[in-house]
């Protein structure tokens, strides 16, 4: 893993996290939602990842709006969690998961900048 890599170790970090919160779910008899919430929340950081060693620029920010997608996803499986009084507290992760998403957003951004740039040499 890219140590110096800010979205990177974040996101795995993020990951670690929502497999346990799962976990506690699953505990809790609440399959459904956590295995929604497993596949999202992990999927966001396993995006992250793969962009890393992406084909063009292009397949980069391809890779980085799937991880934003699936942040949004798991935002929205956590604000179910969050509703819920008999649901374990969501809070740490949502504030967890907006920090990544501005991070991704960023990323995003300048990459679209990068590549506009490129094409109107």
């Amino acid at each position: 893993m890219n140590k110096d890599n800010e979205i990177v170790k974040v996101s795995f970090q993020f990951a670690l996290e929502i497999v346990s919160y799962c976990e506690k779910l699953e505990t809790d008899k609440k399959f459904i939602i956590a295995n929604q919430l497993l596949k999202s929340g992990t999927s966001i950081g396993a995006n992250i990842r793969e962009a890393q060693n992406a084909e063009s620029t292009i397949d980069f920010l391809h890779k980085m709006k799937i991880a934003a997608k699936e942040a949004e996803e798991t935002e929205y499986w956590l604000l179910i969690c969050n509703h819920f009084n008999n649901y374990p507290s969501p809070s740490v992760l949502l504030l967890t998961l907006q920090s990544i998403t501005k991070l991704l957003s960023k990323i995003i951004s300048s990459t679209k900048k990068k590549i506009n740039e490129s094409s109107n040499r």
